[in-house]
């Protein structure tokens, strides 16, 4: 094929660009997973974002890196699939709809569960679609046409054999424990559920008497309202103070009853005053220490967070207005002992955005301790799953060894409804604590198993609570390949998944329980590689939140500077797996400068592109599509060993190396390395120096040696094009298909990988050639430094005492001389150096051991840039005066804001260093007059 300029603007503007490629790719069906292809499967399931949500930064950040691999791997020959979907959300689409309800004066119970879930379903096809549509923008090589919901008929037919299964195994079952309660949504919720919130509190000291009238002891909390339902005061029962009065009993204020003093383990002598009150059925530790002692469990609140009849005069009242009253209650019994300003963290339910109550509940529990220590024997005997980096692999552990029974029930309607039927004629027509209940996998078969129970007449209702999302999450990476259908294709190719990439932040909630899950139902670790990656911070190195209001919205960027820029920006921030990256953001102007760079980044390889192909000319033939390239990469040397130059040998050992490099990176899961390496390849090594310093040949006469910088340059861009796609797959998708004319079925995306000729890797010519380069530099910054116009042409001297270094330089003039405009070149010793130094003003400086000399006669005025000289450390002298000034000055220093005095040290600093190199100039013009 022809190379040709037609279809690649002067400018690049990556949106139309963006969105064509997006279309097209997923018109083809191009990321389309066939099992029965060959190479070896690579799977990824998308972590499922929520139904509701919206795109955010995190999401960006760990598809972007998600694509990095299955695009690499999919070129370097595996089977690759990544399956995209959603989650269904049970809290958060209850949100919604009740606020819909609220604001026409409803409930959920006024309009009934099959109108609410009809508008559930309705909200899902309406406006449920948002994050995958937004998703679809980072032009993800996922196969759309394997996306799945969790709430599909495939999904939830495995939840449903899930939890029978489990059931039926002992796994799973009905009990009376404490757990997260959000009032406002009058749900349990999942630790993940809840956003730790740090709040300005108080800790209420306060006293209980002994009932033998012999003393007291002091207790304090931040939660004076659940002494109503304290069973006990516990000590250490190592602690001297309190050893005697273990086992005697305290009189419980307002409320008259006599409760114990217990010895545990659990109390912190060194914490407080060495007391604690228990509160069994309101904190998860009390009801720890109430099973261990047998203390009894009184719960003392209703489930909209009132107190119930247990709460004695304060029934009724809302938990945080019995609080006060509480305390203005133990101050008129005299034993409230004072109340202290205490900052400390709580719980806030995201959802209903109200402090969560540990509350006994009767719920559904999965057992977890016999599935986590099976998890934990694949874990300790065959180091699976691997964790990348290693060190998230102990907090895995530890989160298996400490796990509790999950809470798996929520007291909402969307979802996966409990497949459990309760016999209410038993219960007097209702749902009851001991309401006899059968599980099964439909209601006639449930109704077949309570006739055979309770007999024919038996009442059947469903239990009208649905599972925790994570339930069918944790089935995740097995369901959405078919399971429980063992033999389906999909099944047997992809699974177990080869690598999970997910936030630190869900390893227990997310990564633990479908582990625990896969073991269970597959005899396996549901993936290979758990790849942890760390937060995407703010400008102020914060992390994003809600509550902070300091995210970035990843869309704003994309319509700024195109989605390769941002996603490019993401991935090469990353300095090592796992750690987080600070992207800079102006929230006035809501500019980005990182992903500005990237996107300067992009319209560089643009450029070097159109430049390329522009100057391979209507006649030259790009025949290096697909397998063919690689031919073609094999045999270069041997073609053009003949015509190949310094310039060429130099690139082509610099692209090999990088190509080595990269694969390593990405195998390794260096993504950010990855990243780095190419683009300092690209802007530096290609950019900057080869197709400058064959320009001089493109535009000679001597044909072999246009033909070979010709050749060569193609090789190198038609090769980056493909290192750099899984980065940037649009940019480079539009450039390749311009550069080879490829045919519109033929995509970057599916070509190979490049690979490395060890054969043309030469470290002493890069050693060599780095001189080179340096040399060039220094005669550029010295004729900065002179002044000395752009077209002006020089005279320079290059001495060192090396032999080798003199050769270097000597087998690169006409490098030096071109790209530096030196007229005449002398390479010379260092006694030849020294006598033409002595007879001549020059300015000089060093690269290595070459000392680099420029004449100043006949190329500068040498008074007119003394006066220069002059004037500018007058003008900078001037400035460290003024700011010398206003920095000794106590009341500047002491009233103006820290950021302006940082500005002021700041710029005093760079003034000064500005003056000591404007006097070091000053001295060099001195020095032989």
């Amino acid at each position: 094929m022809t190379a040709t300029l037609s279809n690649l603007p002067s400018q690049y503007d990556p949106t139309d660009i963006e969105a064509k490629w997006q279309k097209l790719w997923e018109a083809t069906e191009c990321f389309k997973a066939d099992p029965n292809a060959p190479g070896e499967p690579y799977c990824i399931v998308i972590p499922p974002p929520n139904v509701t949500g919206s795109l955010h930064m995190g999401h960006a950040f760990e598809h972007s890196l998600i694509d990095v691999l299955i695009r690499y791997h999919r070129m370097i020959g595996r089977n690759t699939l990544w399956l995209p979907g959603t989650d269904h959300a049970s809290i958060a689409v209850s949100a919604i709809l009740d606020q819909e309800l609220r604001s026409q004066h409803k409930t959920r119970f006024d309009v009934g569960r099959e109108a609410y879930l009809k508008r559930a379903w309705q909200w899902k096809e309406e406006s449920g679609r948002t994050i995958v549509s937004q998703i679809r923008r980072l032009g993800l090589s996922v196969d759309w046409s394997r996306e799945r919901f969790t709430m599909d008929a495939g999904l939830s037919a495995a939840v449903l054999k899930a939890f029978v299964d489990l059931y039926n195994e002992g796994l799973i079952y009905r009990g009376n424990y404490l757990v997260n309660w959000c009032p406002a949504t009058q749900s349990a919720v999942s630790d993940l559920e809840v956003e730790p919130q740090e709040i300005n509190g108080h800790l209420w000291h306060f006293r209980y008497p002994l009932a033998d009238g012999s003393g007291f002891v002091e207790v304090a909390t931040t939660r004076p309202e659940t002494m109503l339902g304290d069973t006990a005061v516990a000590v250490n029962p190592e602690d001297s103070r309190y050893k005697h009065l273990v086992g005697k009993m305290l009189r419980l204020p307002i409320m008259d009853r006599e409760i114990p003093i217990i010895a545990d383990e659990y109390v912190d002598s060194s914490f407080g005053t060495g007391c604690v009150k228990v509160t069994p059925a309101h904190d998860p530790n009390d009801f720890d220490m109430g099973k261990r002692h047998n203390l009894p469990f009184i719960n003392i609140m209703h489930k909209d967070g009132t107190l119930n009849e247990n709460a004695g005069p304060f029934e009724g009242q809302d938990r945080f207005v019995a609080r006060k009253n509480v305390v203005a209650r133990l101050e008129e019994l005299g034993v409230l002992v004072k109340v202290e300003d205490y900052k400390h963290t709580v719980p806030y339910s995201d959802r209903g955005k109200v402090p969560v109550e540990p509350l006994l509940s009767t719920q559904w529990f999965v057992k977890v301790r016999p599935l986590a220590d099976r998890t934990l024997e694949f874990l300790d005997e065959k180091d699976l799953p691997v964790f990348v980096p290693d060190r998230w692999k102990k907090v895995y552990r530890d989160w298996l060894v400490n796990l509790r029974d999950w809470c798996i029930s929520r007291q909402l309607w969307w979802g996966h409804q409990i497949p459990a039927w309760y016999a209410v004629s038993e219960t007097g027509g209702e749902i009851t604590d001991h309401t006899p209940f059968v599980v099964a996998h439909n209601a006639a078969e449930a109704r077949e198993q309570a006739i055979a129970q309770f007999g024919a007449e038996v009442q059947l209702e469903q239990d009208p609570d649905v599972l925790d999302t994570w339930f069918s999450s944790g089935l995740w990476p097995f369901s959405t390949l078919g399971w429980p259908d063992t033999d389906a294709q999909d099944f047997k190719t992809y699974y177990p998944t080869t690598t999970l990439v997910t936030g630190f932040d869900i390893i227990f909630f997310w990564v633990a329980r479908m582990t625990l899950m896969a073991e269970h139902f597959t005899g396996t670790m549901p993936f290979e590689t758990v790849y942890v990656h760390g937060l995407v911070r703010d400008e102020n190195n914060k992390k994003m939140s809600k509550s902070a209001n300091n995210g970035i919205d990843p869309l704003l960027l994309i319509n700024k500077y195109g989605c390769d820029a941002l996603r490019y920006t993401l991935v090469k921030e990353v300095a090592g797996a796992g750690q987080d990256i600070r992207l800079m953001y102006n929230r006035k102007t809501d500019e980005s400068e990182s992903v500005e760079a990237s996107r300067n980044f992009t319209n560089k390889l643009w450029n070097a592109s159109r430049f390329v192909m522009m100057n391979l000319g209507k006649s030259f033939e790009f025949s290096v599509l697909s397998s063919q390239f690689s031919d073609t990469t094999q045999n270069l040397k041997l073609k053009t060993q003949n015509s190949l130059q310094l310039a060429d040998r130099w690139i082509l050992s610099r692209y090999n190396e990088l190509v080595q490099q990269t694969r390593q990176c990405i195998d390794n899961y260096g993504l950010g390395e990855a990243a780095k390496g190419l683009y300092e390849f690209i802007w530096g090594d290609f950019c900057d120096w080869y197709i400058e310093l064959v320009k001089s040949r493109l535009q000679g006469d001597n044909l072999e040696s246009k033909q070979t910088a010709q050749q060569v340059l193609a090789h190198i861009l038609e090769g980056t094009l493909r290192l750099l796609h899984p980065f940037m797959p649009h940019i480079t998708e539009e450039i390749w298909h311009t550069l080879t004319q490829a045919k519109d079925d033929q995509f970057l995306a599916l070509q190979s990988y490049p690979e490395a000729n060890p054969d043309l890797i030469d470290p002493d010519l890069e050693q060599d050639f780095d001189l080179l380069i340096g040399t060039i530099r220094t005669i550029r910054n010295l004729r900065a430094e002179a002044e000395i116009k752009p077209g002006v042409k020089i005279k320079s001297f290059l001495q060192s005492d090396s032999d080798r270094e003199r050769n270097i330089l000597t087998r690169g003039q006409t490098y030096i001389q071109d790209l530096a405009k030196v007229e005449q070149l002398t390479i010379q010793d260092a006694q030849q150096a020294a006598s033409e130094a002595s007879s001549q003003k020059m300015i000089a400086s060093v690269i290595g051991t070459v000392q680099v000399l420029i004449p100043l006669a006949g190329v500068v005025d040498l008074n007119a840039l003394r006066s220069k000289l002059e004037r500018d450390l007058k003008k900078v002298e001037a400035e460290i005066q003024s700011l010398s000034g206003r920095l000794n000055n106590p009341k500047f220093v002491a009233k103006a804001p820290a950021d302006v005095v940082q500005t002021a040290q700041a710029a005093l600093a760079e003034a000064q260093t500005q003056a000591e190199i404007l006097r070091d100039r000053l001295k060099d013009l001195e020095v032989g007059e």
